[in-house]
């Protein structure tokens, strides 16, 4: 009775976790050009809370789909700019734009970037 009692805990504490957990899906702008591009972004966001990130070479668009629990819409994107790339909200540091390959170095909208 007893570890019936205890599967039944497991069971519904399972069940709660994924009951409450917060699942999102947001499209950022992620400036880029290339796929190479693609995979630095993509990769970038193998992290804890992203369960999926698909970025568009063509629209500069990021899908990502993650877990508002564990990571927000801004730490996707300092995630994203610590590699390079500036997004809609959160420009990346000259010196990460600048470790880029001269193929992935997108026209930048102002030059006085952190």
């Amino acid at each position: 009775m007893n570890s019936l009692r205890s599967l039944l805990v497991v069971g519904l504490t399972f069940l709660g976790s994924a009951v409450f957990a917060q699942s999102k899906t947001e499209k950022i702008n992620v400036s880029g050009n290339c796929g190479m591009c693609k995979k630095r972004i993509e990769t970038a966001l193998k992290t804890e809370g992203v369960n999926t990130a698909v970025w568009d070479v063509k629209s500069k668009i990021l899908t990502v789909s993650y877990d508002s629990a564990k990571i927000t819409t801004e730490g996707i994107q300092q995630k994203i700019a610590a590699v390079g790339h500036d997004t809609q909200k959160v420009t990346a540091k000259q010196e990460n734009y600048s470790k880029l390959p001269s193929c992935c170095q997108y026209d930048r909208k102002s030059t006085d970037k952190k």
